[in-house]
Formats: structure tokens, C-alpha cells, sequence
């Protein structure tokens, strides 16, 4: 649980001790030397840009393979180690209270995607979770698919990016980072027999299977962590072809396919402008189409449902609206306003269904998810029972379907897992994060205040 112990550190120690162990550390310190910190070189660099001249005497930090920098960060951790010796006991008390409260053998809520229900568990004194399916239903025999305690092994760290499995079942597409610097490494792994089929590749940020399950599509970062470029991989195909890349180092691109599993889209953005292309996801050898060019200030972003793109767009208010475009020829003129720009409500995301469409909205500053039944346009927005709270995607990777899965939580409501029956409109509690240690959340009241 090392993870977990510097967070107790970082959020807990540095305040802690201060409130509650100044008076102990004075003490424990007055008759022991004060430690000196170490100093940093200053080494001057001289930036100027449109005219204005800056200077950093720490530049040189920046350079992770100098062993003097390596050497300063020693000192400065010798120094930390130090002042905080007399903490030690304090510190550890923190920890086992902390560690108190989380359930560390737990389980999340299964998902089906395909055949199989997927899910996560995590085991007492192992710092990483053990992604498992089952066929067919919850209980048949688990199938261990990603150990990531086994991959950590000799690494002091691990985080998991991609996690992509194929709609056959047999492939998994996942990329992990050892060295915490988000430089994720894609892998693909035969579930079936445990056998990597390619060479490592570094540096990727997204990927998204062909429906027949032979093609993936990846991208891929520059030196400046900047996801600009798209290749394809076909099983038993030794060179992936380059298919796009991104020369405006303003946007960075990204790829994925919708629920309908109909495209797979290749968005290209900026901070203020986008642009989307698309495949069919059947067709993985077909030419991408653009929808619409990119231009300063627009924004817009696919989805897709029967013969339609769901595009929304800020062409017309900056909290965006929705149109639906052909998807036989999706171009500007073609498309056609369905939900107007709102200047109370900002349209967030979209998700679609086969008979129903989900649209993540805020206003008044809270998360609403807005509910369509596609056959007959009615809509309505699901309750949420407390005055403040947060909503968030959950995981959906069925698209025939009626129930909607979400994450809801607030400032006395522990994470919570909740599907919704998006007819019925009734929503089902599947999951709440346990508190252990005596946590009652009716000892305690939440309120949104209003003031001028």
C-alpha cells in the first residue's frame, strides 16, 4: 500500500503535525542540531518570447538525467527525512487510522460487454487490482485476464491506460506506465493462450478495435507528451501503417468508436477548435471521411445512431447545442438542429443507446442526465435526492439495452454505483464504497447556500 501511504502523508502529515504536533516536535528538536536544507545552483536561462523576457535559475532541474540533479532531489528527501524524524510515530498513527477506513479487499460492480461480465478486485496488502472476467453470468469460473501486482513486479510503479477488449473476447489491447510519468506502453495479449502477439509499443494514449476484431487502431505521443499521430495494426501484419498525423502542434487527437459500434472516429482538437473524422467500423481498410474542417473557435463532436450523426457543436453558443447530420454526407449544410444552444445549460457529453440517448447537461453549476426515448422524443431528467453531488459516466459497453450506468457521490454520500432503468426510470444501487470504521452519513448534513 505504498501509494496509499504517501497520500496519507501528503494530505494528512503536513497538516497534522502542524496543528497537532508543533508543541511534541519543538520539544523533540530543541536539543538536537536544526538539519540546513539543501541549496540549488542557480543557473540562469533566458527566455524571450513576443518581447517578454523571463529567466529561470532553475531550468537545469528540468534535466532528469543529470546525476546532479539526481543528487539534490537525495539531499532534499535526506533533508524532508530529517526535520520529520521526530513525526515518525505520529505519522504511522495517521496511516493505520486512514488505512482503517478503506475496505482493502473489495470488488467492483461487474459490467457485461459481449459474453463475458468484467470486473476488478483488490486483495488485502497488494497495492494493485486484479482484473478477472466470467462467461455467461456471475457464476461461472473466474478468468484472471490483468494481474497488475504481477506486472509491477521489479518496478516501483504501475498505472494502466488502455484497456480495450475485442468484441470476439480474444484480445485485450492495454498499455501500462512504469515510470510515472504518463508514458504509457501498448501491449496485446491473446486471452486465450496469455501470449503478447506484438513487440511493446511506447508512448501511446488511446486505441479502438475494428468490429471483426483483426485491426487496431492506436495513437501515439511526441517528445512533448502530444498525441499526434494514428496508426493501424492488422494481426499477423509486421508494419503498422501511419494512416494520419497531426502537423499543428495545438491539437492533440484521440480515437473511439460510440456504442453503436457503427464508426470509429479520429477527433483532432485544440483547446478552442476541433475537427472529426470517421470510418466505418467494419471497414477498417475504407478511406476516413472529414465531416466538417476545422475553423478558429468551433467545437464539435460525434456520435452516432442509425442513420444519423449526433454532432455537438458550439457553432451558435458556447454551452453548445445538438444537430444530427446523414451519415451519408454529413457536411455542414446538411446539418439539423436538435437541441438548441441553451445559455443556462451546458451540454457536456452524449451517449446512445439503441432505443434511448443520454445527455450529460449542468446547470446552476450541478450535473443533470437528461433521458430520450428516441421512438417518441419524450425526454426526462433522472432525480438525485441530495441538494449537492456529483454524476459521472459509469461503465456502458452494451449497446441493446435499457439501463443506464452511472456514478453518483457527495460531500456525505460515498461513491455509489447505480444503474438506471431508463423506462421504468427507476435507478438500482449496485454498489457504495464501504467505510469501515463506524462512518454514518445521517450524523451529517449537506447544503447549497446561496449569497450576493
Amino acid at each position: 500500500m505504498v501509494v496509499l501511504r504517501r497520500l496519507c502523508l501528503c494530505i494528512l502529515v503536513w497538516s497534522c503535525v502542524v496543528l497537532a504536533g508543533t508543541r511534541a516536535n519543538v520539544t523533540a528538536q530543541a536539543d538536537s542540531p536544526t538539519p540546513k536544507p539543501p541549496v540549488a545552483r542557480k543557473s540562469p536561462k533566458l527566455d524571450i518570447v513576443h518581447g517578454d523576457r523571463r529567466a529561470d535559475d532553475y531550468f537545469w532541474l528540468r534535466e532528469k538525467g543529470n546525476p546532479e540533479v539526481a543528487a539534490y532531489l537525495e539531499a532534499e528527501n535526506a533533508y524532508t527525512d530529517a526535520v520529520m524524524k521526530s513525526s515518525e510515530a505520529f505519522q504511522e498513527a495517521l496511516y493505520k487510522e486512514a488505512l482503517s477506513h478503506i475496505k482493502e479487499t473489495d470488488l467492483s460492480v461487474p459490467y457485461r460487454q459481449g459474453d463475458y461480465f468484467y470486473y476488478a478486485r483488490s486483495e488485502q496488502g497488494k497495492q494493485y487490482p486484479i482484473r478477472c472476467r466470467k462467461k455467461g453470468s456471475l457464476d461461472a469460473p473466474e478468468e484472471v485476464i490483468l494481474d497488475l501486482n504481477e506486472l509491477a513486479k521489479g518496478h516501483k510503479f504501475l498505472s494502466v491506460g488502455i484497456f480495450e477488449v475485442s468484441d470476439d473476447g480474444n484480445l485485450l489491447a492495454y498499455s501500462t506506465d512504469i515510470t510515472g510519468f504518463r508514458e504509457y506502453t501498448l501491449f496485446i495479449k491473446n486471452l486465450r493462450t496469455g501470449e503478447l502477439l506484438l513487440a511493446p509499443i511506447e508512448k501511446t494514449s488511446s486505441a479502438v478495435w475494428t468490429n471483426d476484431s483483426t485491426t487496431l487502431f492506436y495513437t501515439t505521443e511526441d517528445a512533448a507528451k502530444r498525441p499526434y499521430r494514428l496508426y493501424r495494426h492488422r494481426l499477423g501484419v509486421a508494419a503498422d501503417e501511419l494512416i494520419y498525423e497531426e502537423k499543428d502542434e495545438r491539437f492533440r487527437v484521440w480515437v473511439n468508436r460510440p456504442l453503436s459500434k457503427g464508426y470509429i472516429f479520429l477527433t483532432s482538437a485544440s483547446l478552442t477548435a476541433s475537427e472529426v473524422r470517421y470510418l466505418p467500423a467494419d471497414r477498417p481498410e475504407a478511406p476516413w471521411k472529414l465531416v466538417a474542417p476545422r475553423e478558429p473557435g468551433h467545437e464539435y463532436y460525434l456520435d452516432h445512431h442509425g442513420g444519423l450523426f449526433y454532432i455537438r457543436t458550439n457553432q451558435g453558443g458556447r454551452n453548445f447545442r445538438l444537430v444530427t447530420a446523414p451519415v451519408s454526407d454529413p457536411q455542414e449544410e446538411n446539418w439539423k438542429e436538435l437541441i438548441p444552444h441553451r445559455p443556462n445549460v451546458m451540454l457536456e457529453a452524449t451517449k446512445f443507446f439503441a432505443h434511448h440517448s443520454v445527455l450529460f447537461e449542468r446547470e446552476d453549476g450541478l450535473p443533470h442526465l437528461r433521458i430520450t426515448d428516441l421512438r417518441t422524443g419524450k425526454w426526462h431528467r433522472v432525480q438525485f435526492p441530495e441538494p449537492t453531488y456529483m454524476v459521472s459516466h459509469g461503465e456502458n459497453h452494451e449497446f441493446d439495452t435499457v439501463n443506464c450506468r452511472y456514478q453518483y457521490q457527495s460531500l456525505i454520500t460515498p461513491d455509489s454505483v447505480f444503474d438506471y432503468d431508463m423506462e421504468k426510470r427507476q435507478a438500482k444501487l449496485l454498489k457504495q464504497t464501504e467505510v469501515p470504521g463506524g462512518y454514518d452519513p445521517k450524523l451529517y448534513l449537506s447544503e447549497r447556500i446561496y449569497a450576493s
